[in-house]
């Protein structure tokens, strides 16, 4: 049973579809590992119950007996549903202590795509309150631990997601990523996370799509082979969608040859980004991978201001905010509820005048121009997922980088704004670990819908490395 939390999903699905495994021995091995592992790190979250899970995972072993329904994708495969997404039935609560008796009647986009597909849906996974900052802690689960240090932070918001795939937990999930949250949880769980291309997996149809088009659900796992697997499961065009498109299949077209690919390193950005000991060091390390497989890697100086960028992420950010979590704001019943992060930028956002949202806009704009001389030159450019390592816990945020002090809760993370502003593929990468055996990881950003090559790159990466198997974390009682 344990050795079956330790393969990849696309090993796992192929014993199902053999038969060599059921779909009730999955589920039972699954349960058992939340079971010891969980506790420490409180990553799965409205966790069903048991029983009715089991004979749900029979139902699906009957119906393959009998031929009765066409096997999906992900068939038989038991999976928890980030917070922030909707799933029919499952608690909806974003963190909040407002929706925590929110049961929505219908999934999102991205998890009809994953049921569809055959997953048995188990529960949630932890994030922060409405998934702001990379420290998934709320007022109604709690916080979700680094399981390689359980007194530090897994990041966020897909901190419940990485921390479920780092112990076993779960084979691959889904994710979502405005400023980082596919990416800073992987880096520092060790992991992989998958921010594609904006539009390549959709937003939900009743959701506002034009006006801030910047987070996008994504895959999440253990290896790049499993995140093409969920990717192709959670991608494609809807037509209720603006910019939807249908690149792909990815499954099966990962394993390429590097050799001649240019890659640029980002590094801080010219000095722009403050960063902790020992972080860019790591990761400078990991680049002698991309040598040893035949790419070129050449350091970069910074291709565009960064307080511009800066200014015009703070503001769009702050104007989304102010959409989505503005109508809870106005309900004096809520407002107390609120945390003081998302009411400043709900504040912020609604005092953002038509001439400065304009800006932030251009200024967007000028940076995707830019960014696309780069990939003239470049496949493929590479920064730190973070600025710093996993913090303590019990920390609201980082308040000081290298004796710079953080005038944002999320300045920290200023490394993975340039692909979130213009919707560019942005892969995370295990990068090794520091003088503390905590967990980094570098980013790899490719060109807007370059998403094949971003994979390409991880999936030679993987295969020489392979962080997450030769360095897990410890075991519960291990």
């Amino acid at each position: 049973m344990t050795e079956l939390t330790t393969l990849s999903a696309r090993d796992l699905l192929g014993k199902l579809k053999t038969k060599e495994v059921s779909s009730e021995e999955v589920m039972r091995a699954c349960l058992a590992r939340i079971e010891a592992e969980n506790p420490r790190v409180n990553a799965i979250v409205a966790l069903r119950d048991a029983d009715q899970l089991i004979q749900e995972a029979r139902a699906q072993d009957q119906a393959r007996e009998t031929g009765d329904t066409p096997a999906g994708a992900l068939q038989g495969l038991p999976l928890a549903i980030k917070d922030t997404a909707n799933a029919a039935g499952l608690p909806g609560t974003l963190g909040s202590p407002i929706l925590k008796d929110f049961i929505p009647k219908a999934d999102d986009l991205h998890v009809a795509r994953m049921r569809a597909a055959g997953i048995i849906v188990i529960g949630k996974t932890n994030v922060p309150e409405f998934g702001l900052g990379s420290h998934s802690v709320n007022p109604v689960y709690g916080a979700s631990c680094n399981p390689y240090d359980t007194g530090r932070s897994i990041g966020g918001s897909s901190g419940g997601a990485a921390a479920a795939l780092a112990t076993g937990m779960q084979w691959l999930l889904d994710g979502s990523d405005m400023m980082g949250s596919l990416r800073n949880p992987a880096g520092w769980g060790n992991v992989y996370g998958f921010r594609p291309s904006y539009g390549l997996v959709p937003n939900d149809p009743g959701k506002e799509l034009f006006l801030s088009p910047m987070a996008t659900a994504g895959p999440m796992a253990r290896c790049p082979d499993d995140l093409a697997l969920l990717l192709d499961v959670q991608a494609g065009r809807d037509p209720g969608v603006p910019f939807s498109h249908g690149d792909g299949p990815f499954s099966g077209a990962l394993n390429a040859d590097l050799t001649g690919r240019r890659i640029g390193w980002l590094g801080d950005w010219g000095g722009a980004w403050p960063m902790e000991d020992g972080v860019l060091a790591t990761c400078e390390a990991a680049l002698k991978t991309f040598e040893d497989l035949g790419c070129t890697v050449e350091p970069l100086a910074a291709p565009f201001p960064a307080e511009d960028l800066w200014q015009s992420w703070i503001d769009l950010r702050s104007l989304a905010v102010a959409g989505s979590v503005g109508p809870l704001f106005d309900n004096p019943k809520y407002r107390p509820l609120i945390r003081e992060d998302a009411v400043w930028e709900i504040e912020r956002g609604r005092a953002l005048s038509a001439s400065e949202i304009l800006r932030a806009s251009s200024i967007r704009s000028a940076w995707y121009r830019a960014a696309a001389a780069l990939f003239a030159r470049y496949d493929a450019l590479i920064a730190p997922t973070a600025q710093v390592w996993p913090f303590p816990v019990d920390w609201a945020h980082p308040k000081v980088i290298a004796g710079q002090a953080m005038d944002t809760y999320h300045r920290w993370m200023e490394c993975v704004i340039p692909a979130s502003l213009i919707g560019l593929p942005g892969l995370a990468v295990p990068a090794g670990f520091g003088a503390e055996g905590l967990p980094m990881g570098l980013q790899l950003i490719g060109p807007y819908r370059g998403d094949l090559g971003v994979l390409q790159l991880a999936q030679g990466y993987h295969l020489a490395t392979d962080w997450p198997s030769r360095r897990p974390p410890p075991r519960a009682g291990g």
